[in-house]
């Protein structure tokens, strides 16, 4: 596979784009040749500072703002994408929230409020832009999940809840789409070196990783996209935690 020119000519969505794993993945898919529509909810200036990246390197963004968890404002965004760049050849759900609870301290607006951003967000962008994939044959989705869809994690029992409904979505999606041309897969991060991540870093994990360090948002841009590159694949969670899953 070309990674420099696997997506000339198609359009990529990246929800949560505006920083850490996001706009890593965005800067990947402009690189190999895609429109990427750049998704925020707050982060207008660094949504910005994204897109002028992408261009400065020659790529074509644009900075979409939408709040993922609510159908009205996903209907516009992919209007507007359509409008501006064509229809959605690639998404990437990588929307998400992490706040810290305890299992005594967890609310009931901290789980919906998580499973909204984390789960319903996913299943919301993905309904919007099958159609068009479907009608062109063609669609790669990638859903970025967590190790602690599979394991106990440090953030929460409403983030695992979350995760791991992620990649029940993925399979699901996976089996039924597949004779459409479209590929459904979900990348399982570790310990990435991300703002999210930084209560977790301070507890020395990465010190027990077989690789002995964490990981880079660019590690998972690149997973990402060998993940689109292969229509082969589909119904995957592919884990890139540093070797984390041997502990």
């Amino acid at each position: 596979m070309d990674e420099r020119n696997v997506l000339v000519n198609r359009v990529a969505l990246v929800t949560g784009g505006s920083r850490g794993i996001g706009r890593a993945v965005a800067q990947a898919l402009a690189g190999a040749g895609a429109a990427v529509a750049v998704n925020y909810r707050n982060r207008q200036d660094e949504a910005a500072a994204t897109v002028a990246e992408i261009e400065r390197a020659g790529g074509a963004a644009i900075a979409v703002r939408a709040d993922v968890a609510v159908r009205a404002e996903v209907e516009a965004m992919t209007e507007r994408v359509e409008s501006e760049l064509g229809p959605v050849d690639v998404l990437v759900n990588n929307a998400g929230i992490a706040t810290i609870r305890g299992v005594d301290d967890i609310t009931e607006e901290d789980f919906d409020q998580t499973l909204a951003v984390n789960l319903k967000s996913a299943f919301l962008c993905t309904q919007a832009v099958l159609p068009g994939m479907r009608k062109r044959g063609w669609g790669r989705i990638v859903n970025v999940s967590s190790i602690a869809a599979r394991g106990a994690g440090g953030i929460g029992v409403h983030y695992n809840a979350s995760k791991a409904g992620l990649e029940g979505l993925t399979r699901g999606y996976a089996a039924r789409l597949a004779a459409d041309g479209i590929t459904v897969n979900a990348i399982e991060p570790g310990l990435i070196d991300t703002e999210m991540a930084v209560p977790l870093k301070e507890s020395g994990v990465a010190d027990r990783l077989p690789v002995g360090r964490i990981g880079t948002p660019d590690e998972i841009g690149q997973a990402v996209l060998m993940m689109i590159g292969n229509g082969f694949l589909t119904g995957q969670t592919v884990a890139v935690n540093g070797g984390g899953s041997f502990l």
